[in-house]
Formats: structure tokens, sequence, C-alpha cells
């Protein structure tokens, strides 16, 4: 391009930016107001205890034991010890079997009753 063009072509947008009115001149504004709108805690409220609800739910059903119900699974296995003196037999197999089975920690035996009070 040559000087004639360039000269004319800044002239032009220096012309444009220049006259062109900006868009707060162009839109005359209401001004703000100085109150605030009541707050409405029961709003608030209910959408905190539905997230809380949305974000729990999946600790509440995480399946704790990766191996359950395959043959790797070293939960599957029992120990039991039968006392001598004609007590009952005590064993792990009712500890580890919600967890054998696939199960999360609303199956354990009292963290289950715990996570019932968790929402979700």
């Amino acid at each position: 391009m040559t000087l004639r063009k360039h000269l004319s072509l800044g002239l032009l947008t220096a012309a444009a930016l220049l006259g062109a009115p900006t868009a707060a001149q162009a839109v005359d504004l209401p001004a703000p107001g100085g109150q605030l709108q009541p707050v409405d805690a029961g709003a608030g409220l209910g959408a905190v205890t539905g997230a809380l609800g949305h974000g729990v739910r999946p600790a509440k059903t995480l399946r704790l034991d990766p191996f359950a119900q395959s043959s790797a699974d070293v939960l599957n296995n029992g120990l039991a010890l039968e006392p001598d003196n004609g007590l009952r037999p005590v064993s792990t197999a009712p500890l580890t079997a919600p967890l054998s089975g696939g199960g999360g920690p609303q199956d354990l035996l009292l963290v289950g009753e715990v996570t019932d009070l968790l929402p979700g």
C-alpha cells in the first residue's frame, strides 16, 4: 500500500472511533436501587441439603472391597474358633461377609446405622 492509502485508512479509522458514541452514552440507564431483596432461607437450606445428599450418596454406596465376589477376594476366607468349654464358635465371617459380597459402608454392622443418619 502506498503512503496515501495508509494515511486515508488511518484518518477514516480515527474518525470512526472518535465520532461514534459509546454504549454508555447512547443508552440512558436508570440509577441502581439501594435496597436488597429479602433472603429466602428455606430455599437456601433446601438447596444445601439437596446438594449434600447427592454428594454423600456415592460415599454411602461405595464398594469397599474391589475383589468382592471373585476368586482373589481375601475377605471371603473366614476364621472360626471353637472354645473347649462348650461355648458357641466365634467367627470372622459375619464381619467380612457384607464386604466380600460387594457391599459398602451401609452394609457394615455398626457403620451402617450411622450412614442411615446421613442424607442421600
